[in-house]
């Protein structure tokens, strides 16, 4: 049996009470595709401020996503570039494809204790997605790359600032992400772990290190629908 073929019940979530979720192609699926419109933004960036060739640009951002978590955070350490004049540029995107979804709603204000939204984007892009999704109201707070001081996830320093802010208890709390390599820290903490993935995973284009496998002992579940899923443990 896979891990999103395994069934999850209230049991595997009868000790949680700290609901943490990744924002982008976790709280709203991968196949709605927002992400394309900040990554066509940060390719722009690049390709403005080093005066590049859209693909070398590219090619550039990608490389910087993969070493340093973000590709702000590799523009950063690499050129000194203004965080938030790169932030405000980067999430200048049209949110009309996200809609309300009631039944995600339903299932996360159903969940017991505190929500958060945990992402290494900025809170006015939160609040956008989750207020379009019709979720915002049904979290606690937001903490985002700038309360991060711009160290993106998979960082262990991010994650502790986070916890230690939030009082969260690793041993009570659940952590939802699209990116395996951001489940491991949590994992370790003692958290319980769900990755998301998209409907149809062998048709949709990422890159490697996005992709899960069945050596991921860090992953406790699998799913490609969190509102279902968010069901399932509180039914």
């Amino acid at each position: 049996m896979t891990k999103i073929d395994r069934t999850p019940t209230k049991n595997d979530f009868e000790h949680v009470t700290e609901w943490v979720f990744d924002l982008d192609n976790t709280l709203y699926p991968h196949h709605v595709n927002l992400f394309a419109q900040i990554d066509k933004n940060m390719t722009a960036y690049v390709s403005a401020l080093l005066q590049m060739e859209h693909d070398e640009a590219r090619r550039l951002q990608k490389q910087y996503y993969l070493d340093h978590g973000t590709t702000l955070q590799g523009l950063m350490i690499h050129h000194g570039v203004d965080p938030n004049d790169f932030l405000e540029k980067a999430h200048a995107i049209d949110y009309s494809s996200l809609t309300p979804h009631p039944d995600l709603a339903d299932a996360i204000k159903a969940l017991p204790g505190r929500k958060f939204i945990f992402t290494n984007g900025s809170v006015p892009h939160a609040q956008a997605a989750a207020g379009a999704l019709g979720i915002l109201d049904h979290f606690d707070d937001i903490f985002d790359i700038v309360a991060a001081d711009y160290l993106p996830k998979p960082a262990q320093a991010t994650y502790d600032k986070f916890m230690a802010l939030k009082k969260i208890e690793t041993n009570k709390a659940a952590m939802f992400e699209d990116l395996p390599r951001n489940l491991t820290v949590p994992k370790a903490l003692g958290m319980q772990t769900v990755l998301l993935v998209p409907r149809n995973l062998e048709e949709t284009v990422v890159e490697w290190w996005e992709k899960t496998s069945g050596e991921d002992d860090h992953i406790d579940f699998v799913t490609d629908d969190l509102a279902d899923f968010l069901k399932k443990i509180t039914a």
